[in-house]
């Protein structure tokens, strides 16, 4: 079994370079949540020549919204929710800078290639194990549209957060990879 690589937020161009579809890795620093309404609300005030309401260059973003923290918890039940939601807005976010994002579930070719046109990649989550990811976040606090509830842009402090690399910056892409492997023949 191969270990599991450990990576630091902000990513740079070299981190990101050396990761290979298929491999683990464990993400310490700073990640943001945003799904579907954030990722609409980010790309307009792209377009529109805005400020960001966070800095996204370099970061991470999970697809994610937390369950309500229990005491004592930073957050509470957390998992990636379905990728291809997020895209038609992903290509314009990596464009701007985003380098990571951690969901689940197979890109669209919009998106592979984006991924590797801006140097970034797409981990896959791991989803049925939301305690355990919790217990990954030390800190999270609400930075962005904060009206969307569930949904807002959070701004996580994660060690060792677990995730497998599904998408490189050299275009390859786990999904594909594996449906060849594991392809029943009738």
């Amino acid at each position: 079994m191969n270990q599991a690589i450990v990576i630091h937020t902000p990513l740079t161009d070299e981190i990101l370079e050396g990761l290979e579809v298929g491999q683990k890795v464990l993400i310490n620093g700073v990640i943001y949540t945003a799904r579907d309404a954030a990722h609409k609300r980010l790309v307009e005030a792209i377009a529109n020549g805005e400020q960001l309401p966070v800095d996204i260059r370099n970061q991470v973003i999970f697809y994610a919204g937390p369950t309500p923290a229990k005491p004592g918890a930073a957050v509470g039940s957390i998992c990636p929710t379905t990728s291809y939601r997020m895209d038609t807005h992903t290509p314009a976010l990596l464009a701007y800078g985003l380098k990571a994002v951690i969901g689940k579930g197979p890109r669209g070719k919009e998106v592979v290639e984006a991924l590797k046109k801006y140097k970034a990649v797409y981990f896959a989550g791991f989803a049925g194990i939301g305690v355990i990811n919790s217990k990954r976040i030390k800190k999270s606090k609400v930075v962005a549209y904060d009206d969307l509830g569930p949904e807002a842009i959070r701004r996580l402090v994660v060690e060792d957060f677990p995730a497998i690399v599904a998408n490189d910056v050299h275009g390859n892409d786990i999904y594909e990879r594996e449906k060849t492997r594991y392809r029943i023949v009738k």
